[in-house]
């Protein structure tokens, strides 16, 4: 069975625990080891926060054209970069191929 997991600083994940999500609070080398480790098992689905996201972009990059795990930036305590949505909406035009949004500017 699949597993969703999510990674990111500690007071942004730890209320996806309460989901029955597996939460992740790393950092740095250790967040490169631990998408490497959940990407290479039975996670389908890992959420990441868009600012570690943007910490080790080459390994989220390294996955991004593989069916699994999808790979899903959120905003953290932080705020929202935007990056998440843009994600989304690539990965939207790509499946659909056209912009769904009919040219709008983000």
């Amino acid at each position: 069975m699949y597993k969703i997991g999510v990674m990111g600083d500690h007071d942004s994940i730890y209320g996806f625990a309460a989901l029955g999500f597996d939460v992740f609070p790393v950092e740095g080398d250790e967040a490169r080891r631990k998408l490497r480790e959940l990407a290479e098992s039975d996670y389908a689905v890992i959420y990441i926060t868009e600012k570690l996201a943007k910490e080790i972009q080459e390994q989220v990059d390294r996955y991004r054209g593989q069916l699994l795990p999808a790979i899903i930036q959120i905003p953290g305590i932080s705020g929202n970069t935007g990056e998440g949505v843009r994600d989304v909406h690539l990965s939207v035009e790509k499946a659909v191929g056209s912009d769904i949004l009919f040219g709008n500017e983000e």
